[in-house]
């Protein structure tokens, strides 16, 4: 009798938009940094199934798009968050570089210029927010006027508050008016960020990333871990966050890419049906 042979698929087990998103009780330092938690393969595997999942994107990011074209109110933003070397611009360019980049607003937000410092730290976030139809993705945010001016205790304890309560309002409207948010926070350990840093000075084609002062920062790693944590504590009233291991690159991207789908899948995007006549249309069409 012959045996029957059973091929196991390569895949997530589990999916990452459950996985890998927190909750109460959520504790950072207990969460993993060089994992790929729920996928079964290795890293050829991970890259393969990126590019296969990148056309499933590519459609319901078009679908989106062009709902906005047609009055449709939905839009996406992805806020990407982590220390330096964790991979944001990985995700922007192997994930969200796999869209029509028409239907993307990409924004990196500095430091903030003397006029931007002038008004609440919230308005020039304001400005960025994706119109309809559009994906927006914030290559750092306004969790950076939370974060560091914790760890450097550039704000008091009491507009600190205020921040995070303005953020969960800011949020909530945002949801409220059509965008989905994403908050991701990318997660590696102070050993991989050393040793992608020491990387950068090895390759010519990196050294315009390496910045003395990330050094700098680098020195309060356990003051950022612990204000990333109150962080996630503190903002999850309208949107929760992902916390994704980015120890592996070529899983963090396919965790994100697997976070996104699985939110633009839940919007039930369709085409448009336009706003003509298609029979005359094509009549017209052909007669041309």
């Amino acid at each position: 009798m012959a045996t029957k042979h059973v091929v196991s698929k390569v895949g997530f087990n589990k999916k990452p938009a459950k996985l890998l998103k927190t909750g109460p009780g959520f504790k950072l330092a207990e969460a993993p940094t060089d994992a790929s938690p729920g996928f079964t393969g290795n890293k050829k595997d991970g890259q393969l199934i990126l590019a296969a999942r990148a056309r499933k994107l590519t459609v319901l990011q078009e679908q989106l798009f062009a709902q906005g074209q047609y009055g449709g109110a939905k839009s996406v933003l992805l806020v990407l968050q982590a220390m330096d070397t964790a991979g944001k611009g990985g995700i922007v360019s192997h994930v969200v570089g796999s869209v029509d980049p028409q239907g993307v607003r990409l924004k990196a937000f500095k430091a903030p210029t003397p006029a931007e410092k002038r008004h609440d730290f919230l308005w020039r976030i304001e400005k960025e927010v994706p119109a309809a139809g559009m994906l927006g993705v914030f290559d750092r945010s306004h969790y950076e006027d939370v974060l560091i001016h914790r760890v450097h205790k550039w704000a008091t304890p009491e507009e600190l508050d205020r921040r995070y309560g303005a953020i969960n309002d800011f949020e909530a409207k945002l949801m409220a008016d059509g965008t989905r948010i994403i908050k991701i926070m990318l997660n590696i350990s102070p050993d991989t960020q050393k040793e992608r840093l020491a990387a950068r000075l090895q390759d010519p084609t990196k050294y315009w990333k390496y910045r003395v002062d990330d050094l700098t920062e680098r020195a309060f790693w356990p003051q950022y871990m612990e204000a990333y944590q109150e962080v996630i504590k503190r903002t999850s009233a309208a949107v929760s966050w992902y916390v994704v291991p980015a120890g592996k690159k070529w899983y963090a991207r396919l965790a994100v890419q697997e976070i996104l789908l699985a939110e633009l899948e839940g919007m039930e995007l369709t085409w448009p049906t336009g706003d003509f006549d298609l029979a005359e249309e094509r009549r017209k069409v052909a007669a041309s």
